[in-house]
């Protein structure tokens, strides 16, 4: 385990860019929060990176907040002072290129906030609806709701992560394709905005705040509370994955499986993996969910496949035990119209909160050998349909060809309709479109440095075969950058920024406009 550790910490030390700034306002520690803020080396170490590991960014202090109402007080100081200075919510840190990082100024400790009781309340009545506090985590927030019979619509894959932090995203799962993202199904928001006025918004009230918000990438407010649909929680998933050798007959199958509604009998959650040859052969050699035998059948049909190249439909259908008759018959239907493979379907039968929270496992073993806190230089993507075949073909039979990676690629489509284009969050414009993620793991210091050439292969593959693809997640160095990100939607996100955070106070990790704090960038 040490030299484990001794190689993630040099991982670590070779591709980081640190950042330098000056110090606060003395008058700082004068205010009632002054006692909540931590100035020692090992908080703001501990906040001066993030999952992705990549990128870190020292700040000054960090607040430990016992209400909102400290948050608030803190950032009206920032912005009413003769220097404001940046100030980033922090959930869980699980951003990848230092979006929840505060360089030269404050860090928010958003998960101070889980440790006060009352800060997620369940409503069961007719429309039921949680609010969740914005620090709280998700995996939480299940637990709470099913102790009602009831559930979130929509999850991301893995659990523990913030309800903020998912939010200033957008939060897509494999239940998007039939509610929206998260995003699509927030009902009210509580809101800091970067002059520190606490706004409690709205479809109806405030509404341009609560649009701006949710998938914002926190530039317009600080989310310190949500109120989330629910629905009915089932009981049990019939968990399937579903093999494919050719690419075309995949994506037609996926399609299909989100065209169909939900009185129409599909899958409650649709998503979907590449994986190449050598990752079954070369990689575990059992995994939570396939045994060691299915993994030998699997690397069997790579094998056979010219490009060593196959793919894998997830999908789930929730059921109850009051209906697992009608489920398997359900199921059995839907399989009938697919093209799978013959004798490639493979089946789980678990708890709802097993299958929510089946990420939990993998981290687990993750963790234990020492491949968790290793630099993640992630790259998503939303691929428009009409160019997925040309994106695979140039992509994982050309960029990646011959590829070992470490991590999970995911490939799986999305109905365009379920996206409110009034929320900040940006998708492709084709009626159809796929989140392709590249989540890939740097285990040796090498590692950091050709994934990273990949990742720029692939968005240069893109840009010179004209497919227009969006980043999820996104990262640009400059504001040229996010001008083609946002497109349309540039102007009201300037126009919002000047009027919620006219001091460009919030979030500057995310480099969509200048930090009020000068920065000087430095290699390791």
């Amino acid at each position: 385990m040490a030299a484990r550790c001794s190689i993630a910490f040099m991982i670590m030390a070779s591709c980081l860019s640190v950042v330098v700034s000056g110090g606060l306002p003395g008058d700082l520690f004068a205010l009632s929060v002054a006692s909540k803020l931590r100035v020692d080396r090992n908080s703001t170490a501990r906040a001066s990176s993030d999952f992705g590991r990549i990128v870190a960014a020292a700040p000054e202090a960090v607040l430990h907040p016992a209400t909102p109402a400290d948050i608030a007080e803190l950032v009206r100081f920032s912005a009413s002072s003769p220097s404001p200075f940046p100030v980033a919510p922090r959930g869980q840190g699980h951003s990848a290129r230092g979006q929840s990082l505060a360089p030269g100024g404050v860090v928010v400790d958003m998960r101070a906030l889980a440790s006060r009781r009352g800060r997620v309340n369940v409503s069961a009545g007719a429309a039921p609806y949680v609010d969740a506090g914005g620090e709280q985590l998700w995996v939480d927030v299940l637990r709470a709701t099913l102790e009602h019979g009831l559930a979130p619509r929509v999850w991301t894959d893995y659990l523990r992560i913030t309800v903020a932090g998912t939010l200033s995203n957008a939060g897509i799962g494999g239940q998007a394709f039939r509610h929206g993202p998260q995003i699509a199904n927030v009902l009210e928001l509580d809101v800091i905005t970067g002059t520190g006025d606490m706004v409690t918004c709205s479809r109806d009230k405030d509404s341009d705040l609560f649009f701006a918000v949710l998938g914002g990438l926190g530039q317009f407010g600080i989310i310190t509370r949500a109120r989330i649909g629910l629905m009915p929680a089932p009981k049990r998933v019939r968990w399937v994955r579903l093999a494919y050798s050719d690419v075309a007959t995949f994506t037609k199958d996926q399609e299909l499986l989100i065209s169909k509604r939900a009185s129409e009998a599909g899958f409650d959650y649709v998503e979907g993996q590449v994986q190449l040859n050598r990752t079954l052969t070369e990689g575990p050699k059992s995994t939570p969910f396939f045994s060691s035998s299915d993994i030998g059948r699997l690397a069997g049909l790579a094998s056979k496949s010219e490009s060593g190249v196959i793919y894998v439909i997830e999908c789930a259908m929730y059921y109850n035990e009051s209906t697992s008759t009608t489920m398997d018959q359900k199921l059995e239907s839907i399989l009938g119209q697919l093209s799978f493979e013959e004798g490639f379907v493979f089946t789980k039968d678990v708890r709802y909160v097993q299958f929510l929270d089946r990420v939990r496992e993998e981290e687990r073993v993750l963790r234990s050998i020492g491949m968790w806190d290793v630099p993640h230089p992630w790259l998503n993507l939303f691929v428009p349909r009409s160019r997925i075949l040309d994106f695979d073909a140039g992509v994982f039979k050309g960029v990646f060809a011959g590829a070992n990676p470490v991590g999970v690629i995911l490939m799986y489509p999305m109905n365009r309709n379920m996206w409110d284009d009034r929320m900040m969050a940006v998708a492709s414009d084709n009626d159809v479109f796929y989140a392709v993620g590249l989540l890939r793991s740097a285990v040796v210091v090498d590692d950091v440095e050709r994934l990273e050439k990949e990742n720029e292969a692939v968005l240069a593959f893109c840009h010179n075969e004209d497919i227009e693809c969006k980043q999820y997640l996104p990262y640009y160095t400059s504001q040229d950058g996010w001008q083609r990100h946002f497109g349309a939607k540039w102007s009201r996100v300037a126009d919002l920024k000047a009027k919620y955070d006219p001091h460009r106070i919030l979030s500057p990790g995310q480099r969509i406009f200048s930090s009020p704090a000068s920065m000087v960038v430095a290699s390791m």
